[in-house]
């Protein structure tokens, strides 16, 4: 199947084989771990230019050659929590939509289906657990659409509860109400990784950095430094059950 649903491979990109190698290689660590590890594979990727999102656009799962912050997301989570390729592409009709992908002919008929807001996805329950209620600095923010309050850590918080986040953690940066375009709460998406065992190594972030009309790439660079100058209000941390 993920012949079928893969868009055109070039050199650079893993094939099944690679894929699967991969998958053994990490499949004694946590869910957290692995998420991050796949996150990691991605860096240096190219930035996917599409407004939609390549893979939308052309109806795939795979599309590996570019990515944007929610495929960079959706792909190293569905990778982390399969054993095989065919079973990430499994994960990801079941994960990215709010019923579940259909195939035809090699093709995703139903992408208007999808997860299009991320607040959307965490909100599923099929993205993790919202674990921002938890943290000491959180506070109530204004939502949009259906969804009228969100939890927060806001931005002058992250820095004191950093200590609270983990390898693996998904984060949902969620933009100022005043700065909203069409209802969304979340205006960009990343993955953090922290570089050690212990609550005060360093902690960093994995993202597409980039813009539509701009390009980018897939870049690993230290959270703290990341929210120091970042454009959004605050975070929503998203956490895959650690096993």
């Amino acid at each position: 199947m993920l012949a079928l649903l893969a868009g055109p491979v070039l050199a650079h990109e893993m094939t099944d084989k690679e894929i699967q190698g991969l998958q053994n290689k990490c499949s004694t660590m946590t869910v957290g771990e692995r998420i991050a590890f796949w996150a990691e594979q991605f860096v240096g990727t190219p930035y996917d230019p599409d407004p939609l999102g390549v893979y939308v656009s052309d109806g795939v799962i795979v599309a590996d050659k570019s990515v944007d912050c929610m495929y960079l997301s959706f792909r190293a989570t569905e990778l982390a929590i399969s054993n095989s390729p065919e079973a990430a592409v499994e994960a990801a009709l079941r994960m990215r939509f709010h019923t579940k992908g259909i195939v035809e002919h090699g093709e995703v008929m139903n992408y208007d289906d999808r997860y299009q807001y991320a607040i959307d996805m965490l909100q599923s329950g099929k993205w993790g657990t919202d674990i921002t209620p938890t943290l000491p600095g959180a506070v109530e923010m204004e939502g949009a659409r259906e969804v009228k309050t969100v939890k927060v850590l806001p931005k002058e918080a992250i820095q004191k509860d950093m200590g609270l986040l983990k390898t693996g953690d998904i984060v949902y940066f969620v933009k100022d109400p005043a700065k909203r375009v069409v209802g969304e709460i979340v205006g960009h998406l990343g993955i953090l990784k922290r570089e050690g065992p212990n609550s005060d190594d360093p902690l960093y972030l994995i993202h597409a950095s980039g813009h539509k009309n701009r390009g980018g790439e897939v870049v690993k660079v230290p959270f703290g430094d990341y929210v120091n100058d970042m454009p959004f209000v605050g975070i929503i941390i998203g956490r895959f059950q650690q096993k």
